[in-house]
């Protein structure tokens, strides 16, 4: 019989689950999308939105239950100053799972953990800034040496 097997084991004794569980809520809280196993996300997933249900309480006794169980005091601001506001409005689903694949090396099946109403933010390319920077530089030097050549 299976009465009471809710959850999953992870492959992990209880302190590690614990732990591996802490990290992937505070790594979510704080970049808003994860990439781990389903097995993980799936687990991980109520404890998220245990976190952002304290966050929109906003009380002194939410923000310390959250504070206990974030490994980070920077999540913990995020979380009640950026994304519990966000979410005032909804009533729970605040994540959501999106399976990506499978891991190369051991085939794992690999999921997306975010936040609903998270947008991938693209990077501004750094190398245009460098080469609009060297320019000038360049230009600079060159004179310099037609300078030199000159004389």
């Amino acid at each position: 019989m299976r009465h009471r097997m809710a959850g999953s084991k992870l492959g992990r004794n209880p302190a590690h689950r614990r732990a591996t569980l802490r990290n992937l809520v505070t790594n979510v809280i704080q970049h808003e999308s994860i990439q781990t196993t389903i097995a993980r996300a799936r687990a991980a997933r109520p404890l998220v939105e245990q976190m952002i249900t304290l966050g929109k309480r906003d009380t002194l006794h939410s923000r310390r239950q959250a504070a206990a169980f974030l490994l980070t005091p920077g999540a913990t601001k995020k979380l009640f100053a950026d994304i519990a506001p966000r979410f005032a409005s909804r009533n729970g689903g605040y994540t959501r799972i999106i399976r990506s694949g499978w891991r190369i090396s051991d085939g794992a099946r690999l999921a997306i953990l975010e936040l609903v109403g998270y947008k991938l933010k693209k990077k501004e390319p750094k190398k245009k800034e460098k080469a609009e920077a060297e320019e000038p530089k360049a230009k600079e030097k060159e004179k310099e040496k037609e300078v030199e050549v000159n004389a």
